[in-house]
């Protein structure tokens, strides 16, 4: 089986047909599934979409319990943002993702942004962009995502051939990894953006 665009998140079951891995949608399977609008929907209360995945999470005044949300006395005086468990007797708020944690008030979530901590892990010609509780890799600035020889991976845009450089009339575009310079024409001179 051949599948000439590739399956990002799936694999390659017919000419040019792919079948998803689970939370991923789309003919190439390049799309994130949002869950929490399926019918039926996935999670008792409140459902918050991930890349991949979903969270479920209870209403304030409710506490998870074994996956399910139980009402709760207790769990509706701390007036939690998502919900919350009892650890050793105590009542806890909680974030539905890594991503998340408690804010200072202890009772709403504040998003971590794994990008400026270190936490995020993107191969080196990725760059990391933050997402309310989560992150994602993008291609580095110059260069974009290709599927080539049975993979993506990201590959340098030709500036000189794609028209996107910003040369002056009277200059020359060369190409670099991942970005390009301009050299002005033989009879002028100056920086190749003003000749």
């Amino acid at each position: 089986a051949i599948c000439r665009h590739g399956c990002k998140y799936g694999e390659c079951t017919g000419p040019n047909k792919c079948k998803c891995f689970p939370g991923f949608t789309g003919k190439t399977c390049n799309q994130d599934l949002n869950e929490c609008g399926l019918k039926p929907r996935p999670c008792e209360h409140r459902c918050m979409n991930t890349h991949g995945s979903y969270k479920c999470y209870c209403l304030n005044g409710y506490m998870l319990i074994d996956g399910t949300c139980t009402s709760s006395r207790s769990c509706a005086m701390v007036n939690c943002q998502y919900g919350c468990e009892e650890v050793k007797g105590e009542i806890q708020c909680l974030c539905p993702s890594g991503g998340l944690q408690l804010g200072p008030n202890g009772r709403t979530c504040i998003d971590i942004d794994e990008c400026s901590t270190g936490q995020a892990v993107c191969s080196y010609n990725r760059r990391c962009v933050n997402t309310f509780g989560s992150y994602y890799c993008k291609c580095q600035l110059g260069y974009e995502l290709k599927y080539i020889s049975s993979h993506y991976d990201c590959v340098d845009v030709n500036e000189c051939v794609t028209n996107t450089h910003r040369c002056n009339l009277h200059a020359e575009c060369l190409n670099t990894e991942g970005s390009f310079k301009c050299k002005c024409k033989q009879g002028y001179r100056g920086n190749g953006f003003d000749c």
